[in-house]
């Protein structure tokens, strides 16, 4: 039995859920979001909460009921509060600046790297060396904040680079003479 798939997923005051078959559409003040649930899962809503139940007993509709719980659960707090993942740059040099809407970096190449933003998604940078993502859609704020580390991942021996706020990096000794 999924733990979390057991749980219902409450709607707030303000957000209004469509379900048409397997097609959920969640509207709320932050903007508007749809997923298809598999059909393993049967949907169903009432007294302003949403619960899942897997038709059938097979390894498959297991798997995927805690999964359609969480990601329904993610449209819902996505419409109403957002989510946001914050980066750090690490090293002599290494900046942000926005330039109109997209982000602009210096990271130690001979180019300044740029990266526009997707739909749905803004940056700020409140220092020079943080960067905010935001945006409705948890999986395109996760990927694109991936996108924009994979430019310069940390290293290993002087630590610098592009990391999550927190982010332990594991460092190298280096040589020894």
């Amino acid at each position: 039995m999924s733990r979390i798939g057991k749980k219902a997923v409450a709607i707030p005051a303000g957000v209004t859920v469509t379900l048409d078959g397997q097609a959920i559409t969640v509207k709320g003040p932050k903007g508007q979001l749809a997923w298809t649930v598999v059909d393993e899962i049967e949907v169903k809503h009432e007294n302003n909460e949403l619960t899942f139940v897997p038709r059938s007993d097979s390894k498959r509709a297991k798997a995927m009921w805690g999964l359609s719980r969480t990601l329904v659960g993610n449209l819902v707090h996505g419409v109403t509060q957002g989510y946001e993942e914050t980066l750090e740059l690490v090293g002599v040099g290494y900046r942000a600046a926005l330039k109109g809407q997209a982000l602009s970096m210096q990271l130690g190449y001979s180019h300044d790297v740029d990266v526009p933003p997707p739909a749905g998604i803004t940056f700020a940078v409140p220092k020079q060396t943080e960067i905010r993502i935001a945006g409705i859609d948890k999986q395109l704020v996760g990927e694109v904040a991936a996108r924009i580390r994979r430019l310069r991942p940390p290293e290993p021996y002087k630590g610098k680079g592009v990391r999550y706020a927190g982010e332990a990096v594991r460092r190298k000794e280096g040589k020894k003479k």
